[in-house]
This record gives C-alpha cells, structure tokens and sequence, in this order.
C-alpha cells in the first residue's frame, strides 16, 4: 500500500496531537539543563533533573501502560498528559524553587504522559487498514525522529533569546493542547476476541515477549553510547567539537530517511531477523565511528547508522505487534519504551565510568560489544519464546505457555 492511502484525515489528526504530545518529551531533557544552567552548579542540577525526568518515564511507562483499557483509552491518555502538562507548567512557573521541588515536578513530567506514546501508537494502527500498518509506523517514525531534530534548535532558542524557563512554558501548553485534542480522534480501540485478561494475565502476557524489549535496549545502549561519548571523540580526533550538532543532525535524517524508505515495500525475512541484522549493521556503522579517523567518516558512520537504527526500531515494534494481542499492546509498547529509556540511561551512566579509564573510541567500541551480547541474548530469547509456544501462532499472535505456580 502506498503513502498516499493512508494520508487520511484521521491520520493526520493524529499526526496534530502526537506533536503536542511529544515535543515536550523531545525538549525536555535540554529544556531542564538550560532551566537552572544559570544557578550554582547548574549544569550537574540539570543533569539530575534531567536524570529525575528520566526515572519518571522509566516507572510511569509500563504501572500506566498496564492499566490502559482498549476500548476506553482516551480518558486515561488525557489525564496523562494533564498529568505531565501541569509537570511541565510547574517547573515554568515555579522555576526558582528548590532543587527538590523542581525534581518532583520533574518527575511528574516525565512519568504521566510516559505511557501516552504506545497508547496513541495502538491507536493509530487502529485508524488504517492491517496491510498498512508498516506504513503508518514508517510515518510515526518520521514524525518522531522530525520532533527529536526541531526541539533541540527549539528549545535553545527560546531559553536564550526569551528567558531559560520559557521553552518549559510551551511544551506545557502544546501537552495541554493535545489533551484537547484527542477528543478529534477514537475513544480507543477494539481488541477483538484474542484481548489478554485483566491484571496478571496481561503482566504474563507482555514479559513473554521480553526478548524484543531486550533488542530495544540494546540497540538505545549502542546509540547512546555514541552520542554521549561523540563530543569527546571528535577531541580525541582533534575536531572541533562544534561539529557535534551537525553529526547529530545527519543521524536524525538517517533515520527519518531510513523509517520511510522501510515503509515502501515489504522485506525478506522473520522480523526477528530483520531486527538482528539491522541491529549488527549498526554495531558496524558505530565501531567504523570508533575505529576510523576522519571527521568525514564519522558523519558518515552514523548516518547510515540513523538509516538502520530506524528499521530496527520499527521492527521491534512490528515484531511486538505480532507477539500480543491488540488488548496487551499498548501495556507493551509502555513497556518498551521504559526498555529503551533505561539502556539509555544506563548508558550515560556507563559512559561517564568508561572514560574515567579508557578512551574515547575504546569506550564505543566496549559499547559495541555490550551491543553484540544482547543483540544474541535477544535472539536465544526470541527462539525460546517461539518454541515455547509449541505451535500456538494463530493470526499472527503467539499464545504463551501457562506460567507454573
């Protein structure tokens, strides 16, 4: 199915509301630093901030994600986003608070819209046909990686030419705004008669597809990794590390192209595969950074790991489609989202201690290795589960063994 079959105006409302939604996620980060960057010690306050933020959309993702009902989504998506948006406001408001107060309403930000992408994600599949479903993630892809390339210009922008609090100011009212929107769309979405069951069966439900949770953290270990330690590469290098920006920028585009053109056609082979053979092209990509010297190589490197890191991405996130029953999904894309923001943030933590001992292109390429390991511990993982089920594939859902008491 092309693009333009899906280009409805449902989808395009939904395109509208997942902008206000997840700017804010995109600036965040960033927009904590540059709130108190100007206080004493700034920069380590923001990078706690910005840690408290993190923590809160690693546990509010999968306790909220668990208790989204299908069929009646959208007053739980909506008070999430009020959630995060009165988060959001509070620190733009009260931005001369403690440092403590300024962390819980961190926290509050980051945990209650945290499980508002794999809900608005079930719920767009749920606006197309099934036979274009990779297309309209391709076009969630692109959308994202556009968000995640826009906020960082955005938001620098505004704490600097406007006033360090004002960029927390706008995301708050852009999620204020989405909240009002998703009254245009679904009031969710049907589940059919293979939905998981309430409470622990859906909890057994979703931790049996762990091992594409593993792949997500995986893949996010790797990047992190390189964009963390990229700033003191390119002065290992001796780049001037201005250029940082524009690498990244190259890989945000790398992977907006790489989300679309997977979108174009259908691929060869199991998503399981896809996604392990993508995931070693980017473990290349990233170990060319490492290893090669050359500003040249390294923009290269990591655009064509942006092109691959997208496919990997949507992969996991077709594969996990597969796996569960449309009444579990979006407790597992909230569950693969906590995944993915803690090897994340697990990575800035190994960044930091990698480079108290070893170098920089050493610290990426022990990353690549880590990479490797779990990119195989997935895979077994994924074989097992497959087994396990002992034939119990039936439209494309894999019914798990009964969990021994």
């Amino acid at each position: 199915m092309a693009y333009r079959e899906i280009i409805t105006r449902p989808v395009l409302t939904w395109g509208t509301v997942a902008v206000g939604a997840r700017l804010p996620v995109a600036a965040a980060p960033l927009a904590l630093v540059f709130l108190v960057r100007e206080r004493p010690g700034g920069y380590t306050l923001g990078a706690v901030l910005a840690a408290v933020y993190v923590v809160g959309e690693i546990v509010g993702a999968p306790v909220l994600g668990m208790r989204m009902r299908p069929e009646r989504a959208r007053p739980q998506l909506a008070a999430g986003l009020a959630a995060g948006a009165a988060g959001f406001g509070a620190l733009g408001v009260a931005h001369d608070a403690h440092p403590v107060l300024l962390g819980v309403f961190a926290f509050v930000a980051g945990a209650g819209p945290a499980a508002a992408p794999g809900g608005m994600r079930a719920l767009l599949t749920s606006l197309v046909p099934e036979r274009a479903v990779a297309q309209a993630m391709s076009l969630e892809s692109v959308l994202t990686f556009g968000i995640w390339a826009v906020a960082p210009a955005l938001t620098a922008a505004l704490a600097l030419g406007t006033a360090p609090h004002a960029p927390l100011l706008l995301v708050a009212v852009l999620m204020a705004a989405s909240v009002a929107g998703l009254w245009a769309l679904p009031a969710g979405w049907a589940t059919g008669d293979d939905a998981a069951g309430g409470g622990g069966g859906t909890l057994r439900v979703v931790l049996g597809a762990w091992p594409v949770y593993v792949a997500g953290a995986a893949s996010m270990t790797l990047l992190a990794l390189a964009e963390l330690i990229l700033p003191a590469l390119l002065e290992q290098r001796g780049i001037a590390i201005g250029w940082s920006g524009a690498v990244l920028a190259g890989f945000s585009i790398g992977s907006a192209v790489g989300a679309f053109v997977y979108g174009l056609r259908s691929w060869p082979g199991r998503l399981p595969t896809q996604n392990l053979v993508l995931l070693l092209g980017v473990s290349a990509c990233v170990a060319v950074v490492a290893v090669l010297p050359g500003l040249l190589w390294i923009g290269t490197g990591l655009a064509v790991a942006g092109v691959m890191q997208a496919g990997a991405m949507l992969t996991r996130n077709l594969a996990l489609r597969e796996l569960l029953p449309p009444g579990a999904l979006a407790a597992g894309y909230s569950v693969m989202y906590a995944a993915v923001g803690a090897g994340y943030a697990a990575s800035g933590s190994l960044a930091g201690g990698l480079l108290r001992v070893v170098a920089p292109s050493t610290a990426i390429l022990a990353g690549v290795c880590l990479t490797l390991l779990l990119a195989v511990v997935g895979a077994v993982g994924e074989r097992r589960v497959s087994a396990g089920a002992s034939g119990g594939v039936r439209a494309g859902r894999v019914s798990l063994p009964p969990v021994s008491s």
